[in-house]
C-alpha cells in the first residue's frame, strides 16, 4: 500500500502551486490526466487580479469583492487575500510566468467586469492561465520532492475515526487501491459537468466535493454557481469561452436586431456583475433574439492581437471576431461553493485541506469577482503549505491505521452510463441553472435521487451526491442573490445574509421532505 507525507488530489493551479510552496516537504500529486490537459486553470483567459496600479489598493479591491459578493463574502477572509496579492504574483514571477509588461517592465494590467480599477495581470491578452499552468508545470516537473502520479482517479476518502488517513483511488481498467497520507489536500476543481453547457474541462465533476461530503465534510455556500454570459455558442462541450476582457476594452452586447440591451437592465452595462449580465443574456435568448458579443469597434482591427486564444476559437467555427457577431450563450463556469475551509485552508475533518474551486473559503460570497479565482488559488495554496510547514516533520504515524489500511478495496467495474450523466446535466441546466424555482428545485431533487440509485459507476454516484448538495441548498435559501436567482424568490432578503453550511445528511433529509 503506498503512502505519503503529503498528498495532494489534483493538478491544476492550486494543487501545482501548493507543491511547490511546500518544497523540500515530500508530496504526491494524484491527477486523473497528465497536468496541464484536464484543469480548468489552463483555460483561464482573464488573468489575476492584484491591485498594483497607482490609485489602486488592497481595500479598494477588496469593496470590489464585496460587492460582488452581493453581502455574504467574509470582509477579513477577503482583505487577507487581496493584501497577500502582490507576494504570490512575486512567486508566479519567480516560477517563471510571463506576464504582461510595458516598455518600462512594469506589469500591464486590464480591467474586467465590476472591478473599479485596472488591476487583471495577463498574460499575452488572453492566454494567462495557459501560461501560467506551462511555468508551473515545467518547475514541478523539475522539482525532486514532488512525485506525479498522473493516472489515478480518486473516487473516496479514507477515514478512521473522523480523521482522514488517504484516498481510495483508480484506474482506467477500474483497479482500486488506497494511498494512505499524513496529510490530504484536496484540489480537485469544480463542477462544470453538472450542467449541459459549461465552459470547464470534462474533469470538473464535483468528485472532490462528493468525497469530503461523503465524509461528513461541512458543505459551504453550495447553491452559489456562476454563470459565465458570453460562453461562445458554437456547439461544443466543453463551450469555448469569450473573455470578460473583450467586455473591459469596449466590446458590446447585442441581440439579433443589434441592439444593446444590457444597457436598460444596469449602470454598468456590460461590465456589470456576472450573474446580471448572464441574466440579460439568458432572457434575450429565452425571447427568441439571440444575444452576440460586439468586438467590431472595439477591439476591432485589433482583436487577432490581443485576444489570440478567442480569435483562433471563432475562426475554426467560421467567425471573424474582428467583422462578424460572436454568438454567445451563459454557461457555468464556476461555483463559489465548496467544502468549507478557515483561514487557512482547513476543512472541517482532521488530516484534510481543501483549495482552489472546490474549496469555499468566503472570498467569493454569492458571486465571484472576475479575475479572484486564481489569486484564491495561489494565496490559499500557499497558506495550507506555511500551515503543513508549521507542523512538526517527523513522519506520520501510520501505526494506529495499520490493519485498516492492509484491508483490500474490491475493484470497480466500470460501467458506462452514458444517459445517467446526460439526465443529471439535463436536470441541473433546467432545474438549478441560470433561473431557479422551489418546484423545479423539489422535482430535480427526486430525479438525482433516483439517478443516484440507478448509477452504478461510484463516480456517476458522486457527481449525484454533488448535485444533491447544490440542489437542497438552493431550495433551502429562499430568496435571490448573486448566482442564485429564484424566481418564486426575487428579491434580496436582508436576514437571510449569511453564508450556508450543510452536510450530505442534511441535504438527504431535506430531500426527503423532512
Amino acid at each position: 500500500m503506498p503512502t505519503s507525507d503529503i498528498l495532494i488530489v489534483g493538478g491544476g493551479l492550486a494543487g501545482l502551486f501548493c507543491a511547490l510552496k511546500l518544497a523540500p516537504r515530500s508530496v504526491t500529486i494524484i491527477a486523473t490526466v497528465p497536468i496541464g490537459t484536464g484543469s480548468s486553470s489552463v483555460w483561464a483567459q482573464g488573468g489575476i487580479a492584484a491591485a498594483l496600479g497607482e490609485g489602486d489598493s488592497p481595500e479598494k479591491h477588496m469593496d470590489d469583492t464585496l460587492v460582488a459578493g452581493a453581502g455574504i463574502a467574509e470582509r477579513d477572509v477577503v482583505l487577507g487575500m487581496t493584501r497577500e496579492a502582490g507576494a504570490r504574483i512575486d512567486d508566479l514571477l519567480a516560477f517563471g510566468v510571463p506576464f504582461d509588461t510595458d516598455l518600462a517592465g512594469v506589469l500591464a494590467q486590464s480591467r474586467e467586469a465590476a472591478h473599479s480599477q485596472r488591476r487583471i495581470v495577463r498574460v499575452r491578452g488572453d492566454m494567462a492561465g495557459q501560461a501560467i499552468m506551462a511555468a508551473l508545470i515545467e518547475r514541478v516537473r523539475a522539482t525532486p520532492s514532488i512525485e506525479l502520479i498522473e493516472d489515478r482517479t480518486a473516487e473516496e476518502l479514507l477515514t478512521h475515526h473522523g480523521r482522514v488517513i488517504g484516498v481510495i483511488v483508480r484506474d482506467g481498467q477500474g483497479q482500486r487501491e488506497k494511498i494512505a497520507a499524513g496529510a490530504t489536500i484536496l484540489a480537485t476543481g469544480g463542477i462544470g459537468h453538472l450542467y449541459r453547457v459549461t465552459t470547464n474541462p470534462r474533469e470538473a465533476r464535483g468528485l472532490g466535493l462528493a468525497m469530503a461530503a461523503k465524509a461528513g465534510a461541512i458543505i459551504a455556500d453550495a447553491e452559489f454557481v456562476q454563470f459565465h454570459p458570453t460562453a461562445i455558442d458554437i456547439g461544443r462541450d466543453p463551450a469555448p469561452l469569450a473573455t470578460e476582457a473583450l467586455r473591459g476594452e469596449g466590446a458590446t452586447l447585442v441581440n439579433g436586431e443589434g441592439e444593446r440591451f444590457m444597457c436598460a437592465l444596469h449602470p454598468d452595462a456590460e461590465l456589470a456583475p456576472r450573474d446580471i449580465v448572464a441574466r440579460g443574456v439568458f432572457a434575450e435568448i429565452a425571447a427568441g433574439h439571440g444575444a452576440f458579443l460586439d468586438g467590431r469597434t472595439a477591439p476591432g482591427a485589433r482583436f487577432a492581437e490581443e485576444f489570440p486564444s478567442v480569435t483562433a476559437i471563432c475562426l475554426s467555427a467560421g467567425i471573424d471576431p474582428a467583422n462578424d457577431l460572436i454568438p454567445v450563450c451563459p454557461a457555468e463556469h464556476y461555483h463559489m461553493g465548496g467544502i468549507w475551509t478557515d483561514a487557512r485552508g482547513r476543512t472541517s475533518l482532521g488530516g484534510l485541506w481543501a483549495v482552489g474551486e472546490v474549496a469555499s473559503t468566503g472570498v467569493h460570497g454569492a458571486n465571484r469577482l472576475a479575475s479572484n479565482s486564481l489569486l484564491e488559488a495561489v494565496v490559499f495554496a500557499a497558506r495550507i503549505a506555511e500551515d503543513l510547514r508549521a507542523q512538526e516533520e517527523k513522519p506520520f504515524d501510520f501505526g494506529p491505521f495499520e490493519s485498516f489500511l492492509k484491508t483490500r478495496v474490491p475493484d470497480a467495474a466500470i460501467s458506462l452510463q452514458p444517459h445517467v450523466e446526460a439526465k443529471l446535466r439535463d436536470t441541473m441546466s433546467a432545474f438549478c441553472g441560470v433561473l431557479r424555482d422551489g418546484a423545479g428545485l423539489r422535482k430535480a431533487l427526486g430525479i438525482i435521487g433516483a439517478l443516484e440509485q440507478e448509477a452504478r459507476d461510484p463516480l456517476l454516484r458522486n457527481m449525484c451526491v454533488t448535485a444533491l448538495m447544490i440542489v437542497a441548498a438552493a431550495l433551502t435559501r429562499a430568496e435571490s442573490r448573486g448566482g442564485h436567482f429564484r424566481t418564486d424568490f426575487p428579491e434580496t432578503d436582508p436576514l437571510q445574509a449569511r453564508r450556508s453550511r450543510l452536510t450530505l445528511r442534511e441535504a438527504r433529509l431535506i430531500a426527503s421532505g423532512f
